[in-house]
């Protein structure tokens, strides 16, 4: 299967207060495509979960055209971009009933050791996943250029945010986002939306956040001891 395709009916559990669809479920209903087709093209959990190798995303991104509403059903299509060396490149593209294409994006994964934490080569473990052109691949994401922030908050990992690897799952920094900042309770949707992440932020730990707010930009990033940014999120409406 080159192309995984599902078909969503978009839940109450799914949507904000303004009954759109979270940006951060719809980044879970990518990331859980990737999944779900990665173990189809045989990079599953017996060859990875199993051998004590985790599935990470380093950086992704989207681009909003809207936000689909409840009850209405959208489909997202996913497909494997070829490997390069260590990088494993993703692309998503949600479309309506009509087939119009409501957000695109794209993201990097990588594997990791989950004893050490630190990045594995697939060639060495006789991992692969079969990659595509299809042509309308929407561009990779880069680095974000931090931005400082005027305004900062700790905030401590809870239990309900840990995921399958013990951390922050990555879906959360969106909700943390929209939470420290007043643009999605005024019901604004963003246009752009991007993820950075360069370290893990275990259950439990505690952070300090670094927020960014304009009229038509937030910028949040997360500091350990020591000072050093191993998150960046960038919203931009």
């Amino acid at each position: 299967m080159d192309v995984y395709r599902k078909e969503y009916v978009i839940q109450s559990s799914d949507v904000d207060m303004f009954r759109r669809l979270r940006v951060s479920k719809l980044f879970t209903f990518m990331q859980e495509a990737a999944i779900h087709h990665t173990e189809i093209l045989g990079a599953g959990r017996a060859k990875t979960l199993d051998r004590g190798f985790l599935w990470v995303v380093t950086m992704q991104h989207a681009e909003i055209k809207r936000l689909p509403v409840y009850d209405e059903k959208v489909v997202l299509s996913s497909w494997a971009g070829k490997t390069m060396h260590v990088m494993f490149p993703r692309y998503y593209e949600m479309t309506d009933e009509g087939g119009d294409v409501i957000a695109k994006g794209s993201a990097v994964w990588m594997l990791m050791d989950v004893e050490s934490r630190r990045m594995i080569f697939p060639d060495d473990e006789g991992i692969s996943v079969e990659g595509i052109v299809t042509g309308t691949e929407y561009p990779l994401p880069r680095p974000l250029k931090a931005v400082e922030g005027e305004r900062k908050v700790s905030f401590r990992v809870p239990y309900s945010y840990a995921d399958i690897n013990g951390h922050l799952t990555n879906t959360k920094y969106f909700d943390l986002t929209e939470d420290l900042t007043r643009h999605a309770k005024e019901g604004k949707v963003p246009r752009l939306v991007a993820a950075e992440y360069a370290g893990e932020a275990r259950f439990d730990e505690e952070f300090e956040v670094a927020i960014h707010e304009e009229d038509d930009l937030v910028f949040l990033s997360g500091a350990k001891e020591g000072g050093k940014k191993f998150f960046k999120v960038k919203y931009c409406y």
